[in-house]
C-alpha cells in the first residue's frame, strides 16, 4: 500500500530510509532542521526525493502516514509529540528496513563494545563463506543496503536510540554486551529507562532465536531473570560459573554450548583487554548460530583487524607504547582500557564531561596510572578529582603537546594512552578527528626524535 512517508534527519540513516521508501513506491519527503551534507543531497536528488533543510515544514510532516526518525532526533520534540497525538506512527530506520528484508538479522547493543563486536561478527560470517552485510551504526544504513542489495544475513549495531524506535522487528540473534550510564540526558536522567531501552533488543524473538548476553555485567545480571523472551538464552562470562556456555580462562576462551567443548587460544585473538574477550565470545557464538564451523571461526578470528580509535596500537618510541582509544567517551570505556595494561600508564583524558563519576576509576588509576595529561578546554573536574590520587597532572589544549608530555613522563617500557572519558567537541569535530590528530602527533614526535638523533 502506498503511504506518505516523512523522514526526519538527512544523514546516513535518514537518506537510506528515504531511498528504500522511494524504491518501494511510497510518497517520500525528507526534512532536516540543519544542513544536509552534500553527499546525501546528491543521493536524494539522484532518486528524485523531495527534501528540505534548515527547517521543518509542519504542514507536510503532520499529514504523513508514517514518520521515520533518525537516531539523532530526540523523541520528545514538539513535532513528534504532536504526530503521536494525531496517531501517526513514529519508527526508526531499522524498523522500517526490516519490513522489507529477507535476511536473518543479528543485533548488537551495549554501552561499550558494539562496533568491535559487530565488525568481528561480520568478519567471521564473511570468512565463513556467508552472504553477510554490516549495518546500523557501522557502514551504510540498513535501509540503504536493503534498497540496493539485500543480503542473507545482516549484522547491525544498535544504539538505544535505534532500539527505542523498534516495535515489531524480530532479531534472529540478539547480543547484549553491557549496560552502564550513558546518554542519560535523553532518558530524563533515569538510568532505569536507559536499561529498559537496551533490553528492547530481545523483544519479539522466537523459540529458535538466540539471546546472547554478558552475565558478568551486574546490571544485566540483576535484570535478566525478569526479561520475557522465547529465545534460547546464551549467557557468557568473564569466569566459569553455573549456567554459562562460554567463559574466559587464563589462556583460553572456552565454549560449552554444544555436546563437545571448544576452546580458542587468547593469543590467536588480535584484541586487547578482558572486555574484548566478552566481545569475542559473543561474536563467536553468533557466528556458530548462523552455521559457521569451528574451524573457520578459529582461522578467521586471527585475521580480524579492529577499527581505529578503539584501543588502537599506534607505535612505540624508545620502548614506550602509544595507544589511541579516542572512542572511549565515557568512564566505563576508560575502565576497560586501563584493565588491559599491566605496564605503568600515562593517561591522556579530558574534553566535554558528560556527567562522569570519576570515582569508578579510582582503584585502577591508583594501581596503574603514573601521570595524567588533561586535553581539553575545561579540566577542572578531572584535576579536582584525581589530584590526591595522581599528584602528577599536566594540562594542555594541544594534542601535540599532550603526546610530548606523555612521552616525557612515561616510565621505561610504559604506555601512553589516549582514553578521554569525555566527548571531543571542545577541540575536535568528533572522536575520529581527535584520534587521528593523536596519531599524527605521535608520528611527528617520532620524526622529531629521530631527526635530533641523526643530527648529533
Amino acid at each position: 500500500m502506498k503511504e506518505k512517508v516523512v523522514i526526519l534527519g538527512g544523514g546516513e540513516s535518514g537518506t537510506g530510509a528515504a531511498v528504500l521508501a522511494k524504491r518501494k513506491g511510497h510518497e517520500v519527503f525528507l526534512s532536516d532542521n540543519g544542513l544536509i551534507p552534500s553527499k546525501f543531497k546528491q543521493i536524494l536528488n539522484e532518486f528524485e526525493i523531495d527534501f528540505e533543510e534548515g527547517q521543518h515544514s509542519e504542514e507536510k510532516i503532520q499529514t504523513a502516514d508514517l514518520i521515520i526518525k533518525s537516531p539523532g532526533v530526540p523523541d520528545d520534540i514538539p513535532l513528534l509529540n504532536q504526530a503521536r497525538t494525531s496517531e501517526i506512527p513514529v519508527i526508526s530506520e531499522i524498523e522500517f528496513a526490516m519490513r522489507y528484508t529477507r535476511a536473518k538479522v543479528i543485533g548488537v547493543t551495549g554501552t561499550n563494545g558494539k562496533t568491535t563486536t559487530t565488525l568481528l561478527t561480520h568478519h567471521l560470517l564473511k570468512e565463513g563463506g556467508l552472504d553477510a552485510g554490516c549495518a546500523g551504526n557501522v557502514g551504510d544504513s540498513l535501509a540503504m543496503q536493503v534498497a540496493i542489495e539485500d543480503k542473507d544475513i545482516f549484522v547491525t549495531e544498535l544504539s538505544s536510540f535505534q532500539l527505542d524506535g523498534m516495535y515489531k522487528s524480530r532479531l534472529h540473534v540478539a547480543i547484549l554486551l553491557n549496560i552502564t550510564p550513558d546518554h542519560l540526558d535523553r532518558y530524563d536522567d533515569d538510568f532505569q529507562k536507559y536499561v529498559a531501552s537496551k533490553f528492547r533488543i530481545a523483544q519479539n524473538m522466537k523459540a529458535d532465536d538466540f539471546f546472547i548476553f554478558n552475565i558478568s555485567d551486574p546490571v544485566i545480571a540483576e535484570r535478566i531473570d525478569s526479561i520475557e523472551t522465547k529465545a534460547i538464552r546464551q549467557p557468557v562470562s568473564m569466569d566459569k560459573r553455573e549456567g554459562v556456555i562460554a567463559y574466559e580462562t587464563e589462556k583460553y576462551l572456552r565454549f560449552i554450548a554444544e555436546e563437545e567443548a571448544h576452546t580458542i587460544a587468547k593469543t590467536n585473538i588480535p584484541l586487547r583487554g578482558r572486555h574484548n574477550m566478552i566481545n569475542a565470545m559473543c561474536a563467536v557464538l553468533a557466528a556458530r548460530n548462523m552455521g559457521v564451523s569451528w574451524e573457520n571461526i578459529v582461522s578467521a578470528i586471527k585475521s580480524f583487524k579492529n577499527v581505529p580509535h578503539r584501543l588502537e596500537y599506534v607505535g612505540e618510541i624508545d620502548g614506550i607504547s602509544f595507544y589511541n582509544d579516542s572512542k572511549a567517551t565515557n568512564v566505563d570505556a576508560v575502565k576497560y582500557a586501563l584493565e588491559s595494561f599491566e605496564e605503568p600508564v600515562v593517561l591522556i583524558m579530558g574534553g566535554i564531561d558528560k556527567g562522569n563519576d570519576y570515582a569508578q576509576l579510582d582503584d585502577l588509576v591508583t594501581k596503574k596510572v603514573s601521570a595524567i595529561v588533561t586535553l581539553g578546554i575545561d579540566d577542572t573536574k578531572i584535576k579536582n578529582h584525581f589530584k590526591e590520587i595522581v599528584p602528577d597532572i599536566s594540562s594542555t589544549d594541544s594534542v601535540y603537546t599532550a603526546v610530548e608530555i606523555g612521552y616525557s613522563k612515561a616510565a621505561e617500557n610504559g604506555v601512553v594512552l589516549l582514553s578521554p572519558a569525555c566527548a571531543s567537541f571542545d577541540l575536535f569535530k568528533n572522536f575520529e578527528e581527535r584520534g587521528q590528530r593523536f596519531k599524527e602527533a605521535f608520528y611527528a614526535l617520532q620524526d622529531k626524535i629521530e631527526n635530533n638523533r641523526t643530527a648529533i
